[in-house]
């Protein structure tokens, strides 16, 4: 049985500020950042997507695919992790967070690391992708990066069996995906950038025995498919990104700073979803 990890950072247990998740070479002179702070919380990150790989594997994993889905895709230290996967590192991936889910007999997704959606109270380094969108509905149904990924796992006939990081990603992933997703939570959040967090070797073990529960239940959790015709739309925080969207083909301004599209499938939606992104991220 094959297994793929997407693997975020803001969900990880201790980070609660952005100093922590932005790679120092990414972010410049820009926003402020600790070489520290990132090595130590990237570390920690490895280490949780170790626990879900010992787990997946403890439940009956034959193979484990990692896809490294935080910022600039490289924050993962390979030679750390477990040395029986495969790992997909790189941002210009076609699937972005979800790639290697398209391989065959791939059974079930872990997201780890994971966060809540843009705009939610308490969530600590709440957003959707990146910092401009606002909100993105699919059918008129709010999600962040949680939802979206689903949908292209369930494209390929693929569910999601876990999700870990703050209790608002935890409880908004299982909202939608069903409760027979398991869901860890390693820290509850007060506000944006801050939380109570369980210790790090204790959300190891949370994690590890997570995922070998989601290996032995997943075959409960229906994949999240998309509804024929379902339209996507997403708020932005600009005007002006807004236009820049707008020129793409099958891309329709639906308000001051909302675009909406209507994709193919998952894929396509993934494809022009990263579209808008590129071309609002340009404007200023």
């Amino acid at each position: 049985m094959k297994v793929l990890i997407s693997a975020d950072m803001e969900g990880t247990c201790g980070v609660v500020n952005w100093v922590q998740v932005m790679p120092p070479d990414v972010v410049g002179n820009s926003r402020p950042s600790s070489t520290v702070e990132y090595e130590r919380a990237r570390k920690r990150m490895t280490l949780e997507v170790n626990a879900a790989i010992e787990g997946a594997m403890a439940g009956g994993a034959d193979e484990v695919i990692v896809n490294e889905s935080h910022d600039g895709m490289r924050n993962l230290i390979p030679e750390d992790l477990h040395p029986g996967i495969r790992l997909i590192t790189g941002s210009d991936k076609q699937l972005a967070m979800m790639q290697g889910v398209d391989e065959p007999d791939v059974q079930v997704a872990f997201f780890t690391g994971y966060h809540a959606r843009a705009g939610t109270p308490g969530g600590p380094l709440a957003h959707s992708f990146t910092g401009f969108v606002q909100d993105i509905r699919v059918d008129g149904v709010s999600m962040g990066e949680y939802g979206l990924n689903a949908l292209i796992a369930g494209h390929f006939g693929v569910p999601v069996g876990l999700v870990t990081g703050d209790d608002k990603a935890v409880d908004q992933t299982r909202e939608l995906l069903g409760e027979n997703v398991v869901g860890v939570e390693v820290k509850k959040g007060y506000s944006t950038s801050s939380a109570i967090h369980v210790h790090p070797s204790r959300a190891l073990e949370m994690i590890r025995d997570g995922a070998e529960q989601a290996m032995k239940s997943h075959t409960s959790v229906e994949p999240y498919r998309l509804p024929d015709g379902a339209p996507v739309e997403g708020d932005l925080d600009h005007q002006s990104k807004a236009d820049a969207s707008d020129r793409i083909p099958g891309v329709e301004r639906t308000g001051w700073r909302t675009v909406s599209f209507t994709p193919a499938d998952g894929v396509d939606l993934m494809v022009v979803f990263r579209a808008i992104l590129t071309a609002a991220g340009t404007q200023r």
